[in-house]
């Protein structure tokens, strides 16, 4: 059975003085017994990578970045590098997140440049792929989901543990959702390239996350899918308790 992963996605949100009182409502909130069978990860801003790394080790709470570069150093102005990253006992990486894709240029030939580092150094990507409403509409899901997915498999064959999060562009902040068995359709497709790529094990192995507009109220439905393993959170994320309260529920149901 593959692990449940709850990755927060903070964006350009909180602040490092409003860390401590996360952290807090988390610790108060979350449920030990549940917790213990989720991995739980949040990224915050990079600026805040060190202090949050401080108190979230303590928690059980995994720390990732929300990028890396496809170099280890030079002249790449605001970027954050993989050396970087391990040197602050970072472990993971969001790659490809579809405002990065959006809003600052990035491409499938840039994602698959930063799954390679990151690969190589042995960080855990987490890899986003999704389709726009616009591409959805026009049945183009599959090509464009297939076309993300061939930007990287192959730096990913013969190497560590990766994450894939499929989060169709339109349901980001906007309060909709894919409905579950939409959701499902569109993991299963995911998993079966994997296989087809990657191979049978590696594919069954490989943990696919659900993004877009995932909060406590619908996490529990997509969880029951076969081929969903969690979720990319983004504004639920926010705060401690209610990230603590989608913990509590991706452990509930390995519990019951």
């Amino acid at each position: 059975m593959r692990r449940p992963v709850i990755a927060g996605n903070w964006k350009m949100n909180i602040l490092p003085s409003e860390l401590e009182a996360y952290f807090s409502a988390y610790a108060s909130t979350v449920s030990e017994q549940c917790a213990d069978f989720v991995d739980k990860v949040v990224a915050p801003p990079t600026s805040h990578l060190f202090i949050a790394q401080s108190i979230a080790s303590k928690l059980g709470v995994i720390i990732s970045s929300q990028n890396v570069h496809w170099e280890d150093s030079g002249a790449f102005t605001g970027e954050v590098s993989s050396k970087m990253l391990l040197d602050l006992g970072i472990q993971y990486a969001i790659i490809g997140h579809s405002e990065r894709r959006q809003f600052f240029g990035e491409t499938n030939r840039t994602v698959g440049g930063r799954v390679a580092n990151a690969m190589k150094a042995n960080l855990i990507p987490i890899i986003c792929i999704g389709e726009t409403e616009e591409e959805r509409e026009s049945g183009l899901t599959e090509k464009i989901l297939v076309g993300q997915l061939e930007s990287f498999l192959n730096e990913c064959e013969g190497q560590g543990d990766f994450i894939i999060a499929y989060e169709p562009v339109w349901a980001i902040g906007t309060g909709k959702s894919a409905t579950a068995e939409t959701a499902q359709e569109t993991h299963e497709l995911i998993r079966s390239k994997l296989s087809e790529t990657l191979g049978r094990n590696v594919a069954d192995r490989t943990r696919i996350l659900y993004g877009g507009s995932v909060k406590p109220s619908n996490l529990k439905e997509y969880l029951e899918q076969n081929d969903i393993d969690g979720g990319l959170v983004g504004g639920a994320s926010l705060k401690g308790d209610t990230f603590a309260q989608m913990v509590n529920i991706a452990g509930e149901g390995l519990l019951n």
